[in-house]
């Protein structure tokens, strides 16, 4: 099956013969997420629609932007064969004006202001609900793309999207992403699109303020044995990282004894821990947000 790079993804001027070069060998498809894989907030455009909703329903695979697998920046991604039980908080981003009107992994033209998302492993295109975990808003998208290639992103979502989660003024926002299989139920599907809660101007201003509620750490390992967490603390110590620390959960009644680094003080800061973490060849980590503890 095809995987085409989009130009998002490429991120990088290209020659009519280079590019030709690239649609010859088939190597299309994750573009301009690799040229915004940066953290910077985009200057928001002028308009976006707050009460634009998706309403999921059944959709054949795309032929373009699902092969088994595909590498960006030397890492291989295995795209998911369904939908079916995927669940995952994290860091959302959003893309906007500098990429209006260019080519989706999908093959579709990415528009701002529709409510879609771009994704690294879900089948495309498919549906999910997205909730900001920090003011409660939640919404559905289409993902249609591929992205974000960035360590510490979990989605990319359009211009529209991230107006209706509050996240647009800070770039990002802890999220937790659903997905969504249409043919489960559809009629409930679309009740439940039609409450769907979206931030106002003054309450993602207000949602500002209590971004200080939940505080971001970076979880390196999680261990049934408390003495291989404490080794891997103790390791990871040597390194000068952060403030590491062993945190004790307990899951269906039994203790798991979790390695976290922080508090850290924004998602800049767990950019440059991730970074350090990658220096040193450990790459088991994923953000978490908790109340300090």
């Amino acid at each position: 099956m095809d995987f085409t790079i989009s130009e998002r993804q490429l991120g990088q001027d290209l020659t009519s013969g280079a590019i030709l070069l690239l649609a010859l060998l088939v190597i299309n498809a994750c573009s301009t997420q690799i040229a915004k894989q940066t953290s910077t907030v985009e200057p928001a455009p002028e308009k976006a629609d707050t009460s634009a909703k998706v309403i999921p329903k059944n959709e054949p695979k795309s032929k373009y932007g699902n092969p088994e697998s595909y590498v960006v920046f030397g890492k291989r991604y295995y795209v998911l064969p369904s939908v079916k039980g995927y669940v995952e908080e994290g860091i959302a981003s959003w893309y906007g004006p500098k990429f209006h009107g260019k080519r989706t992994s999908s093959g579709e033209t990415y528009d701002m202001y529709q409510v879609t998302a771009a994704h690294k492993t879900l089948p495309i295109p498919c549906y999910a609900r997205v909730t900001n975990k920090k003011n409660g808003r939640s919404i559905i998208v289409r993902i249609n793309d591929r992205g974000p290639f960035h360590d510490n992103r979990i989605i990319d979502l359009s211009y529209t999207a991230a107006v209706q989660l509050g996240i647009v003024s800070r770039g990002t926002g802890y999220v937790e992403v659903r997905a969504i299989d249409p043919s489960v139920s559809p009629i409930a599907i679309a009740q439940t699109a039609a409450t769907d809660t979206q931030a106002t101007p003054s309450e993602q201003t207000a949602v500002q303020g209590s971004q200080s509620e939940l505080k971001i750490f970076v979880q390196v390992g999680a261990f049934g044995v408390l003495a291989n967490a404490q080794g891997l603390a103790q390791r990871l110590q040597a390194f000068k990282i952060g403030d590491v620390q062993v945190h004790k959960f307990t899951v269906a009644e039994r203790d798991i004894h979790k390695v976290w680094i922080g508090p850290l003080n924004d998602v800049a800061e767990a950019d440059v821990t991730v970074n350090k973490l990658n220096e040193i060849q450990h790459q088991d980590y994923k953000i978490v947000f908790s109340e300090p503890f």
